[in-house]
């Protein structure tokens, strides 16, 4: 029911009269939607349950300023999901950089993202894979590139 509710206002907002910071927000409305909603990324309860709560404001037309009132009603809907971002980023970014992925990966394969039954878990251990590789690449550059020198002290035999 609150991403419905939510969802209705990404429907409702086109069709009146609001300044463009309103509709700049609302991208960040149907972010944060999709977050909730999108099977592949699969959040966890705890995180799912804390969207949830943002997005609970957006259920109620009669919020604060209801959404009825000409060229403000929309304002403190601005606010929230202004609020709601802040509060929401570490979230909001991981899901980002699992969208590029999905989409990188469905461009890579030649489908379309929305039929790329790629997971989380598929996501997060590519990233895993890319923090080793990262980890090995700094530990050569820092032992001097080019160098025949190499550490002897952790050794394993």
């Amino acid at each position: 029911a609150i991403v419905d509710a939510a969802s209705k206002l990404l429907v409702d907002v086109p069709r009146t009269r609001v300044p463009h910071f309103v509709k700049d927000r609302l991208q960040s409305l149907d972010q944060m939607i999709q977050l909730v909603i999108d099977a592949g990324y699969g959040l966890p309860d705890e995180d799912r349950h804390r969207v949830l709560s943002c997005l609970a404001y957006f259920a109620d037309p009669d919020d604060i300023i209801p959404d009825s009132v000409p060229v403000i009603g929309f304002l403190d809907d601005a606010i929230m999901i202004e609020l709601c971002v802040r509060e929401l980023k570490p979230e909001i970014e991981a899901y980002s950089d699992f969208v590029r992925y999905r989409n990188q990966e469905a461009s890579r394969r030649g489908v379309d993202p929305g039929s790329l039954k790629t997971e989380r878990v598929d996501w997060l251990e590519t990233r895993r894979l890319e923090a080793h590789e990262n980890m090995r690449r700094r530990r050569r550059d820092g032992y001097g590139a080019g160098s025949n020198w190499s550490p002897t002290l952790f050794r394993a035999r």
